[in-house]
């Protein structure tokens, strides 16, 4: 979810930490290194004793003994590897379309999927210049145990969101309903949670962390289908940014894509994916945020895309930035922009930022568009008077359903209220809420993003949300 500026799936583990960035596909040791191991296979089976000598060697009966038991060693083995397979696919559970299945289920040693690690590039630097000694790396492993509730929440939540929005890329077609893909989405996310939000309290364990955002063409963000607004249908030439969080815990994995239905798009989401995945690889402990803005810049407008004839260098969106994220605050005050800026403020061990770019064949500044997309609690506001009862009673349900987590009028209606559209504005004008409209740049103008969630290590940084679609 973009800040304005005055979430098995594709698994990934950790890398050694002391080399280069690169990433690397769970799965632990390389296909058939482990056929000796497991029974898949004969390797290491012809000499029992270990001392390397010739099995042939022997009297007659000796080796006809040995060969019974091989054969016998061997049904045993196939059996059980028999056994094992019967077993995996009468109780392993597969996700369903629309996603429906909890991620618990699928897991059930409730251990879920590492994001991609990126470890510090430390290559020819003194070993007391690296960020990561082997002490660092030793306290590295001991707070990831005494964290292990926090990172799995944050795991959990990814891979949620991996499974959701593989559902959407399949399905999202021209011709269905922003609020279809929409109500899809968060169904998905609430089921896989095993959270539907319906209880008091029950949205604050866990559910959406802001309202799906579905901006099309030249509206770059914040727009969700709500009460009172036509229903659009989705077209063949519309580019799609599809934006939604996952939150357990208050802990939001926020990421986002676009998803286009004509190639000639291609190279304006090719230019915004390279920006989004520049900026993840220059973040990291001291970082400072005028410098990525300037790497990000660089990479995304190298690109151009030629759109019916016309040719348009990509610009980066000056008016939004990535953002650091807090339990149940999506946007928590440092800001990521997509440009050069004199900004020194740095990135810091612990922190979470969505590291987001948006790029534009327009102006690169947006305006507030009509409508409201959402309403969030003013964190800096910690009192008020209300004269209204009606603005009373909805901030009570405001805070006991969402907490700080944004939320829409959809979110309102699922609750069952109704008449609190009086209620909401008092909120709003009396700096309780903050309202969140639509931003778009200039109209004709095609605009794209991509997203993810980061949580920065002392020996690299973990791309939370990271799969293998992008």
């Amino acid at each position: 979810m973009g800040s304005k500026t005055f979430e098995g799936q594709p698994h990934y583990e950790q890398a050694n930490a002391s080399g280069s960035i690169k990433s690397m596909a769970v799965g632990g040791k390389p296909r058939g290194s482990s056929s000796g191991e497991d029974g898949d296979s004969n390797y290491g089976e012809g000499d029992e004793d270990g001392d390397g000598g010739d099995g042939r060697i022997g009297v007659v009966n000796e080796a006809e003994n040995t060969s019974e038991n091989q054969k016998r060693k061997k049904q045993k083995k196939k059996n059980k590897k028999n056994k094992k397979n019967k077993k995996a696919s009468t109780s392993g559970l597969k996700q369903t379309s629309p996603p429906r299945v909890p991620v618990a289920d699928l897991f059930p040693s409730g251990q879920y999927p590492v994001g991609e690690w990126l470890g510090y590039d430390t290559e020819g630097k003194d070993e007391n210049l690296q960020r990561t000694t082997g002490e660092e790396l030793r306290h590295l492993v001991r707070l990831r145990t005494e964290d292990e509730g926090f990172l799995n929440d944050y795991r959990k939540g990814a891979e949620v969101h991996r499974q959701v929005r593989q559902w959407v890329q399949q399905t999202a077609k021209p011709g269905k309903t922003l609020l279809e893909i929409a109500e899809g989405i968060e169904d998905g996310v609430r089921s896989l949670l095993g959270h539907q939000g319906l209880e008091p309290g029950d949205g604050l364990k866990g559910g959406m962390g802001f309202p799906t955002g579905l901006a099309l063409n030249n509206c770059a963000a914040h727009y969700t289908p709500n009460p009172g607004q036509k229903d659009i249908v989705l077209q063949q030439e519309d580019v799609m940014k599809v934006d939604f969080g996952v939150h357990i815990n208050g802990w939001i994995v926020d990421s986002a894509f676009t998803m286009t239905f004509d190639p000639v798009y291609d190279n304006l989401l090719a230019a915004v994916k390279d920006a989004t995945n520049t900026g993840i690889k220059v973040a990291g402990i001291d970082a400072r945020m005028g410098e990525i803005g300037g790497a990000i810049q660089e990479a995304m407008e190298s690109y151009e895309v030629e759109i019916k004839g016309k040719t348009y260098g990509v610009k980066a969106i000056r008016s939004l930035s990535g953002h650091n994220i807090e339990q149940y605050k999506i946007h928590a005050g440092k800001s990521v922009p997509f440009i050069k800026t004199s900004d020194q403020t740095k990135m810091e061990e612990g922190d979470v930022f969505a590291i987001e770019t948006f790029g534009t064949t327009g102006r690169g500044h947006l305006q507030d568009g009509p409508g409201v997309y959402g309403y969030g609690l003013n964190h800096d506001v910690t009192h008020t008077h209300l004269n209204l009862s009606s603005a009373r009673s909805l901030l009570k349900t405001v805070k006991e359903n969402f907490g700080g987590i944004v939320f829409c009028r959809r979110y309102l209606d699922r609750l069952g209220l109704d008449r609190y559209l009086l209620g909401l504005n008092s909120l709003v004008n009396h700096g309780v809420l903050e309202m969140y409209p639509p931003l778009n740049d200039i109209k004709g103008s095609y605009t794209a993003q991509f997203e993810h969630t980061i949580l920065i290590r002392s020996a690299g940084v973990e791309v939370l949300s990271r799969g293998d679609d992008y």
